[in-house]
């Protein structure tokens, strides 16, 4: 049985619980069952926000998350408040051009990416979070490729479908972080 508890956690604006529609979305799209719990309330912008998304090849029985399979940590504060729920051999997938810390532990496999700064370098910080979804598909399989660029087109308003090429080259360069080193 396949089911991976993932969640998305960082500041409010960075488009985190887009990101979770987006994952969601594509496992969705591949026949699998899927939970998406948003954080709502006062980090919408500048606060912390996080979103989970359960997939899974079976019904889940609980949007609820007591441990987490992987950690998407967009800022410092969401790697120190979510790293203790990694199970071990979990995955903590890092933007280190934000989060300066590493985790403590040693039984959790880290991934650190400059996703805010290839993103700024691709000209829109919002591709940091499609950086690391790039490398959370490449690492764990939950989702596809072309399922995740069936839910940029699904999920996007159209006057932005001209971003999805652009960003589907970096989902890619995301997902070779993946690769063993």
């Amino acid at each position: 049985m396949m089911e991976y508890a993932v969640l998305l956690a960082g500041f409010g604006g960075q488009g985190i619980l887009s990101a979770g529609k987006f994952v969601a979305t594509a496992a969705l799209l591949e026949g699998r069952e899927v939970s998406w719990l948003p954080s709502y309330g006062p980090e919408m912008r500048g606060g912390t926000a996080n979103c989970s998304v359960i997939i899974s090849d079976h019904p889940i029985g609980s949007p609820i998350l007591n441990e987490l399979d992987v950690l998407v940590a967009l800022n410092g504060p969401s790697l120190a408040k979510f790293e203790k729920m990694v199970r071990p051999g979990g995955l903590i997938l890092a933007d280190c051009s934000l989060v300066h810390a590493v985790p403590e532990r040693q039984d959790i496999r880290f991934i650190p990416i400059e996703a805010s700064r290839l993103a700024s370098e691709a000209g829109n910080m919002t591709f940091a979070t499609i950086i690391l979804l790039g490398c959370l598909s490449g690492a764990t399989g939950c989702f596809g490729r072309d399922a995740f660029e069936k839910a940029l087109y699904d999920a996007l308003p159209q006057r932005h479908h001209h971003l999805i090429p652009q960003e589907m080259a970096l989902f890619e360069q995301g997902k070779a972080f993946a690769a063993p080193t």
